[in-house]
């Protein structure tokens, strides 16, 4: 299990980190959200002691992190960290060989993952001749070749077709049914939502909220009701509820989570026949726009520029 207690880092005048306390389990999928400039990579390399924090604590499993358990870390920045001339293939083998895997595990892990992110015809390829997305791959591949029990990812989906999106999430699915801890950061909501067992959302450096998704979602002030009536009729908005869209004659609304949907469907119904009649929990994207919203309208052109190499 990986804690993160009360962490505090400012560049200068600015607070990257603000007493942000986190917990992501084994076996699980956490999804790490946030704005630009809200903290999130810096929390991400202070786990791997690339930024000195000003106060607070990184435990895995309940203990201050050594180099010999960072050696069962696997790290895929935002940016790429590649060597790019050099070969995918003897590059991931290179990479397994600095976490103590032996030479000839390395070389058939390196061939395996190739293989399984469909690159296995590119081993000899220098990664900078590869596409972005292709290099996407390879760098899962490096933060994966020594099988770590703790997986950290930065905006792991930037730059991939469908196709890649689908094989990067059932690589981090499995990963989490193996029994890592599996913590990634995406602007990507509804693939968050798919996607992930339990979520963060963070703001000007500070946790907003957070448990599992069923949690996050049901400790939220509002419900969502989708709707349409027969022949595309918009039924006028009853009182005490917020119309958010209508599309082709479906109808989104934001109502309190107090209302009573069956007495909302009835009087929805008194204006034509109903087809489609939704009370659900709000969108992960509804939620984060929410907790963003009403915490960061006054800080964050100041925090744009949180994060900055330590």
């Amino acid at each position: 299990m990986l804690e993160l207690t009360d962490l505090h880092k400012r560049y200068g005048e600015v607070a990257a980190l603000d007493g942000l306390s986190l917990t992501a389990r084994p076996g699980r999928l956490l999804g790490f959200l946030g704005p630009n400039g809200a903290g999130k990579t810096t929390t991400m390399r202070a786990v791997f002691g690339l930024v000195g924090l000003d106060g607070g604590t990184v435990r895995w499993q309940g203990q201050r992190i050594t180099q010999d358990a960072m050696l069962r870390f696997g790290y895929m920045p935002e940016q790429r960290g590649l060597y790019p001339r050099m070969p995918a293939g003897a590059q991931l083998v290179y990479l397994a060989r600095l976490h103590g895997i032996d030479r000839d595990v390395a070389t058939a892990r390196a061939a395996e993952w190739l293989e399984r992110l469909d690159l296995g015809d590119r081993a000899d390829d220098p990664v900078n001749a590869l596409s972005h997305g292709n290099q996407q791959r390879v760098q899962l591949a490096a933060s994966l070749v020594h099988e770590p029990d703790l997986l950290v990812l930065d905006e792991p989906f930037n730059g991939l077709d469908p196709i890649g999106v689908e094989a990067m999430s059932a690589v981090l699915r499995d990963r989490a049914a193996d029994g890592a801890t599996v913590v990634f950061s995406s602007h990507q909501l509804d693939l968050v939502e798919a996607l992930c067992d339990d979520v963060v959302i963070i703001a000007t450096g500070r946790d907003r909220i957070a448990g599992t998704l069923d949690e996050v979602q049901a400790s939220t002030r509002h419900r969502r009701v989708e709707l349409r009536l027969a022949g595309g009729v918009v039924p006028p908005v009853p009182e005490g509820v917020t119309p958010v869209a209508e599309r082709d004659g479906l109808v989104t609304w934001r109502v309190p989570v107090d209302t009573d949907p069956s007495a909302l469907l009835a009087t929805v119904a008194d204006h034509g026949h109903v087809e489609r009649f939704a009370f659900e929990p709000p969108t992960l994207s509804e939620i984060f726009r929410d907790v963003v919203g009403i915490t960061i309208d006054d800080a964050e052109a100041a925090h744009d520029d949180a994060e900055v190499p330590a």
